[in-house]
């Protein structure tokens, strides 16, 4: 059996604010905000160019022990993944780096075959800027579904999850 799993990388490391997590609930057919993801880990990590962003992929214990385990395709239902973006910029002190900016937002997927049956088996979620608060448009969650659509055949989900030795 492979080890996955990316080791914690200290400019992932950040530490967002605590407020609104248990309160900033969306309207409609959102997931709530998971509580303690602040504690998840590492699974993956990304970077866009279309938008010159920076994304750190983290789960929650299933998710965790699903990616280790080589197990997610499908995903066990109750994993969650959280996406963490911020903005990107070279860095000052080493140009050759590109480094996190502005805290752009947090999107999340939680499986749950039965209960998201009408949205490919995944509840969906995101939450825009340091304020936490909830991306409310109309008929997110197809959204959701049809950009992921490209990937269905991995279990709608784009991360990869970083092989360790």
């Amino acid at each position: 059996m492979r080890k996955w799993l990316l080791p914690l990388i200290p400019i992932f490391a950040l530490a967002l604010p605590s407020r609104g997590e248990e309160t900033n609930a969306p309207a409609g057919e959102r997931i709530a905000l998971p509580q303690g993801y602040k504690n998840f880990r590492v699974i993956g990590v990304s970077q866009r160019s279309d938008d010159q962003s920076l994304r750190a992929i983290l789960g929650n214990d299933l998710a965790v022990e699903a990616a280790r385990a080589g197990k997610t395709n499908p995903w066990p239902n109750g994993a969650i993944l959280a996406k963490l973006v911020w903005k990107q910029k070279q860095s000052g002190q080493f140009p050759a780096a590109t480094v996190p900016d502005a805290f752009s937002s947090a999107a999340f997927m939680i499986k749950d075959d039965s209960k998201y049956a009408a949205t490919a088996g995944w509840g969906w979620g995101e939450w825009v800027g340091l304020q936490q608060k909830p991306y409310d448009k109309a008929g997110f969650a197809q959204e959701c579904v049809a950009c992921h659509s490209t990937v269905k055949d991995q279990d709608w989900v784009f991360t990869r999850p970083g092989e360790l030795p």
